[in-house]
């Protein structure tokens, strides 16, 4: 049978080869480029499939779907779009769409998808269409555009998220945007940072304790899990969780129960689970330093940050950004040159998007001028580049007076530059010392490990360098 399909695109040669490939698919297509004559063919044909574009000749093709949902319920939406925003995926995702494409897509895939969508017309029912608000993911680059789809396809179901990723791109933010905007908004978002918790007491953070469970439980605690009830759990780097409590957090997830710290009696759990790490888990599997069971019950629906360096389209925007919210922090406004931004866009940031906010609210902080050209972002740069005091010969204290000699560094800024010098070198050394543990490390160094974790974020250290 020919199925029926709407094409609404005012990019004609889009349009076409759409159409073609349709076509060849045992299609029927009409086309048209605005919202009216839209209208006018749905009053008057019935249609398996509609393909949408956002911006139209008339309007604003998504803001009008909420009347076309109303009158064709069981018509799937297919919306293609070149307004590459987080917000427009979600946008396209409140009103029901069956699939959502950023331009450029993969036509074959968008052929797919429209036999699907035509072959499950009149299966579908109405949903609630609810706006999210405060979109914290910033990017248009087509490896962002894959992350948003991936995001839009897990709000409306309560499926396990495992994010993947480097070191500072953005893995909780990410776990903030399903929450936000899926179906358990209106429940808490309870964030755990899994490497951060004592091995003897993550157990009791996750889980809770009685009173008198062990030395030092006076009272009862409620656990993580019963505080993100109704809502998401998010366990970062889950890579680092303690053998022990991966056995207990798999057991939870398989029951859907937990139990507390000494106690007796079992506990149903409502909850959705995100996960996140920077680790690569297939090689601590094989070293049995992970349970391959549980990453099979986290691994449900996996999403892949891409880092920095692979969106660099998206540095500029990501810099300007950063330069607003360095205003509500109470740093002066800045405005970025054409040509700094260029310059930006060509760096490493090997601490991919928290490097880059650290270098903009400390550009904003010392810019000499209100436009921060590409002289500051130099001279913030090289101060930045990784200095090592290279122990050729003589004792410790010729060769730091010898380097200070020759550093360069600029009056006003001895004391903490020369500090962070020699401190990132020592930290480093702790962090290979202890292969990467942030625990052992803090202990090596003799500081709090909450003292070491905030250091290593200042001073832009990346301890997934040191794992073995």
């Amino acid at each position: 049978m020919t199925r029926r399909a709407l094409l609404v695109e005012d990019d004609a040669s889009i349009a076409m080869v759409i159409t073609a490939a349709l076509e060849e698919e045992a299609f029927s297509v009409d086309r048209c480029d605005k919202i009216a004559d839209r209208d006018r063919l749905l009053a008057a044909n019935e249609y398996d499939v509609m393909l949408t574009d956002v911006i139209l000749l008339d309007g604003d093709g998504i803001e009008t779907l909420g009347q076309v949902h109303a009158s064709h319920s069981t018509m799937p939406i297919i919306i293609l779009s070149a307004q590459n925003t987080l917000d427009t995926a979600v946008r396209a995702s409140d009103t029901g769409a069956f699939e959502y494409f950023p331009k450029p897509f993969d036509l074959d895939e968008l052929v797919r998808a429209a036999c699907q969508a035509a072959d499950s017309h009149g299966d579908l029912g109405e949903e609630e269409a609810d706006p999210g608000e405060g979109l914290p993911l910033i990017g248009r680059s087509q490896p962002m555009q894959e992350v948003y789809r991936m995001i839009t396809r897990v709000l409306r179901n309560d499926l396990t998220v495992l994010i993947l990723g480097e070191s500072g791109t953005g893995k909780e933010l990410v776990a903030e945007a399903i929450h936000q905007l899926g179906a358990r908004r209106a429940g808490p978002f309870v964030a755990v940072n899994t490497a951060a918790i004592p091995r003897e007491l993550i157990e009791s953070e996750l889980f809770g304790h009685e009173k008198g469970a062990f030395t030092g439980a006076s009272q009862r605690n409620i656990g993580k899990f019963e505080q993100a009830s109704g809502g998401t759990l998010f366990l970062d780097e889950i890579g680092d969780m303690p053998p022990e409590a991966q056995t207990r957090l798999l057991r939870a997830l398989q029951s859907g129960r937990i139990r507390r710290v000494g106690g007796e009696q079992e506990i149903a759990i409502d909850v959705r689970i995100v996960a996140a790490t920077n680790r690569d888990l297939q090689p601590l599997i094989a070293a049995g330093g992970f349970r391959e069971d549980l990453f099979y019950r986290l691994n449900v629906v996996p999403i892949q940050l891409p880092p920095l360096r692979d969106r660099a389209g998206d540095i500029e925007p990501l810099a300007r950004h950063f330069l607003r919210r360095a205003v509500k922090e109470g740093l002066p406004p800045r405005r970025l040159s054409a040509a700094a931004a260029d310059l930006l866009a060509r760096q490493p940031w090997r601490g991919n998007v928290r490097e880059l906010r650290n270098f903009m609210f400390r550009a904003a902080l010392l810019a000499r001028e209100e436009e921060i050209d590409t002289a500051t972002v130099e001279t913030l740069l090289n101060s930045a580049a990784v200095e090592t005091v290279a122990v050729t010969g003589g004792d410790i204290d010729t060769v730091i007076a010898g380097w200070l000699a020759d550093s360069g560094l600029p009056d006003g800024d001895l004391y903490h530059r020369a500090l962070a010098v020699f401190e990132k070198p020592l930290f480093e050394h702790a962090l290979a010392r202890t292969g990467g543990n942030q625990l052992r490390a803090a202990h090596l160094l003799g500081i709090n490990r909450n003292t070491l974790r905030k250091r290593l974020g200042e001073l832009e250290i990346n301890p997934e360098r040191f794992a073995d």
